[in-house]
């Protein structure tokens, strides 16, 4: 294989890890440090593969130690070594927020309130997934919400530390895009927490904000989102083998079912008719890859791209302290087919992936960046559906740095008024 080819690399270190040499421990202090947050696949070393892949490389699970990947450091420069053939890829380190030093005005580490996941911010603003509650606990076996919350990340966030941190992320980071995500409540109550969160965040920043959550079981609450200015929001069924599904996430299971998942998925995909470039709305149904036959991701893939939503797909990780520790990741050679068909399918249903500005994903390989695994890549290239979506990137991005500005020059004068 040559890893010279950036998106073979990417999913390579998802599935094989990473070993890290000991004299380059000692200057990781320039990237950023390894968190366990947002269900524990934040769990590795945040890099950036030329040309600009962004990645969270699994550097602690045991079964990184028989990576043939190692990671070096020389003169201040990154480098990946592939020990059986000898090839050497030179990456980056993703840069380290000068916030993530800083707290809250009300003394909480930013940090347990928020996370850049590749360039993106990622936070948890809700107790945790009830799943993992009660002396029988239902939680997805491959998850580790539990573990995190209340250590790496902070069991509660008040309204004002998370739109404190939403603002300083968004001056010092440049973000575009805030993903907010909750865990299982009984009482469906997940949304009603949210909403308030969402409309502040909105109206004093005009980032793009998406929203994970179980699937609401009134699903006029997806038409209010999208009235909020929501952009984008996502259902993570991960599996799509009925049986795999429900002995690997009995929870959800038990509550919803996978064909609830789906028919919200459904649903949300069709209030995409009234989506504009200046205020997008894009559906995904999320799974991972490596607990299940790869023809039944891609049948997934199939299933997702079918209503117009796009799938996101990762790559099964065994964290330490899920009920999957003990299992192996995926080969590299069994997932290229599935990363592959995700960028095929995407393009052949014309879906508008990689549209948004400054959105790089290090914890998934996104549709886009498939292109590199791709033969047919080169044949697209001039077809009209690449070249369509060429445009409504520029188009896209031009009015939402137009939005951004009239933003700024807002808090400018609310600034100045109370000065």
């Amino acid at each position: 294989m040559d890893f010279r080819n950036p998106a073979l690399l990417k999913l390579a270190l998802y599935c094989e890890g990473m070993r890290i040499d000991p004299e380059a421990r000692n200057e990781l202090e320039s990237g950023r440090e390894i968190m366990r947050t947002r269900a524990g696949l934040g769990s590795g070393l945040e890099l950036i593969i030329p040309p600009n892949l962004w990645t969270n490389v699994p550097v602690e699970e045991p079964f990184c130690q028989q990576s043939p990947f190692v990671f070096h450091i020389k003169n201040g420069n990154c480098q990946i070594v592939h020990e059986p053939s000898g090839q050497a890829i030179e990456v980056a380190l993703a840069p380290r927020p000068e916030w993530y030093d800083a707290s809250c005005s009300t003394g909480k580490a930013m940090t347990s309130v928020g996370t850049l996941q590749g360039t993106y911010l990622g936070i948890y603003p809700t107790k945790v997934c009830e799943f993992w509650q009660g002396s029988t606990k239902e939680n997805c076996k491959f998850c580790s919400v539990g573990l995190n919350l209340g250590n790496w990340d902070a069991p509660e966030k008040r309204l004002d530390e998370v739109i404190e941190v939403v603002e300083r992320a968004r001056n010092s980071s440049k973000i575009t895009y805030v993903d907010f995500n909750t865990g299982h409540y009984e009482d469906e109550s997940y949304l009603d927490v949210l909403e308030p969160i969402l409309i502040e965040v909105k109206k004093r920043t005009g980032l793009l904000i998406g929203v994970q959550t179980p699937p609401h079981s009134n699903l006029d609450r997806y038409r209010r989102l999208r009235d909020l200015g929501v952009n984008r929001v996502s259902f993570c069924f991960e599996i799509y083998n009925p049986e795999r599904f429900s002995e690997i996430c009995p929870g959800k299971e038990r509550f919803y079912g996978l064909d609830r998942y789906l028919e919200t998925m459904d649903f949300c995909a069709s209030l995409s008719s009234r989506q504009s470039l200046s205020e997008p709305w894009v559906t995904n149904g999320e799974i991972i890859a490596g607990l299940e036959p790869a023809e039944w991701s891609i049948k997934a893939i199939d299933r997702i791209c079918s209503v117009g939503a796009i799938p996101t797909v990762c790559v099964f990780r065994p964290l330490i302290g899920t009920a999957y520790e003990h299992l192996d990741p995926p080969k590299t050679n069994e997932m290229i087919p599935v990363f592959r068909h995700l960028y095929e399918q995407c393009m052949s249903a014309g879906l508008p992936i990689g549209l948004a500005p400054n959105i790089h994903v290090s914890l998934v390989m996104l549709p886009e960046e498939c292109a590199h695994l791709s033969p047919q890549s080169n044949a697209w290239s001039m077809v009209p559906k690449k070249l369509g979506l060429g445009v409504k990137r520029w188009v896209f991005s031009s009015r939402f740095q137009k939005k951004l500005a009239v933003y700024d020059h807002r808090r400018q004068l609310a600034t100045a008024a109370v000065s």
